[in-house]
């Protein structure tokens, strides 16, 4: 459906593999916080049926990857941690724009492209790791992620123009890769 302006190099997998335990705990507060964006959004835009049924499915899947990745943790000895602060969703979180509209446009796709890029990272990590369990769990959470990404962009269209709206995920595109282009690579999703 889109494609993201910048592409991480494989290079990044090295950090996340000397150090997976953290990798893990960051997988896991991402999950986590990606569950309670949806119920967040089905909560905000009630009146929305199409997103609610969406937002619900989506908070459940989320839980379920949570719950997943808390078990490869257990298994290794790994306890939960604090949430740390994100700075790539903090700054991609910055060109929300006010105003209703706006701000649920900016919402639905800023969500796309957080999830294309969860989907690319993911899949980075797939072909890091060794063939076995984590390798094949990693290859469904990409597809997952994928899935994610269209599901967003198909919300967005579904309740606002075409055409502004992929000028908008243009102008987010064009955005979010100078934001990774700026953070330094780190054993965490972003």
């Amino acid at each position: 459906m889109f494609e993201l302006k910048y592409h991480t190099p494989f290079e990044w997998t090295h950090k996340v593999i000397a150090d997976f335990g953290t990798f893990l705990q960051d997988h896991a507060a991402a999950e986590k916080k990606a569950s309670g964006m949806a119920v967040s959004m089905l909560s905000h835009y009630p009146d929305r049926i199409k997103l609610v049924k969406a937002m619900t499915d989506l908070a459940i899947e989320e839980m379920i990857h949570f719950k997943q990745v808390l078990k490869l943790m257990t298994e290794r000895g790994i306890t939960l941690g604090n949430d740390q602060k994100d700075p790539y969703v903090k700054k991609i979180r910055a060109l929300f724009r006010n105003g209703r509209d706006e701000f649920l446009i900016d919402r639905l796709l800023v969500a796309a492209v957080i999830e294309a890029r969860g989907h690319e990272r993911f899949s980075l990590v797939a072909e890091a790791l060794p063939e076995g369990k984590e390798k094949d769990f990693y290859v469904a959470i990409a597809k997952s992620e994928e899935k994610h990404k269209n599901l967003f962009v198909e919300l967005a269209y579904e309740y606002f123009d075409k055409q502004m709206i992929d000028e908008r995920l243009e102008e987010i595109l064009i955005a979010e890769a100078k934001i990774c282009e700026e953070i330094p690579f780190t054993a965490a999703l972003h």
